[in-house]
C-alpha cells in the first residue's frame, strides 16, 4: 500500500489558518504550520507553497494583517494576526465546514 497522504482538503486551509490565529497571538508562517501539524496530531501538514499564497490573499481581503518582526531565533519574519473582518470570516468558514461535514456524514450513513 502506498504512503498515506495528509493533504488538506481544498477549501479548508483558510479555516485552519483563521482558527489558528484566533488565539490572539501573532504568528509567523512556520509557527502557523507547526501549530496545525501539532494540534492535528501530525495528521495535517501545510506546505509553504500553499500557506504563503493563502496568507497573502487573506491579507488582501483584510482578514489578517502582517508586520515584520523577529522570531525567537532572532530571524526576521512576517507575523500575522487576525483582524475583526477575519473573525467574522472565521465564523462563516466554521458554519460552512459544519454544513459540509454534516452532508458528508449523511452520505456515509446512507445504506
Amino acid at each position: 500500500m502506498g504512503a498515506r497522504k495528509n493533504d488538506i482538503l481544498q477549501g479548508t486551509l483558510v479555516l485552519l489558518i483563521l482558527k489558528t490565529l484566533a488565539s490572539g497571538r501573532r504568528m509567523h508562517g512556520y509557527a502557523i504550520t507547526a501549530h496545525i501539524q501539532s494540534v492535528s496530531d501530525q495528521l495535517l501538514r501545510v506546505e509553504e507553497g500553499s500557506l504563503y499564497p493563502a496568507l497573502h490573499r487573506m491579507e488582501q481581503d483584510g482578514w489578517v494583517r502582517a508586520e515584520w518582526g523577529m522570531t525567537e531565533k532572532n530571524r526576521e519574519a512576517r507575523f500575522y494576526a487576525l483582524t475583526g473582518r477575519g473573525r467574522k470570516q472565521l465564523q462563516q468558514e466554521e458554519a460552512s465546514w459544519s454544513r459540509l461535514t454534516d452532508g458528508v456524514s449523511r452520505v456515509l450513513r446512507y445504506v
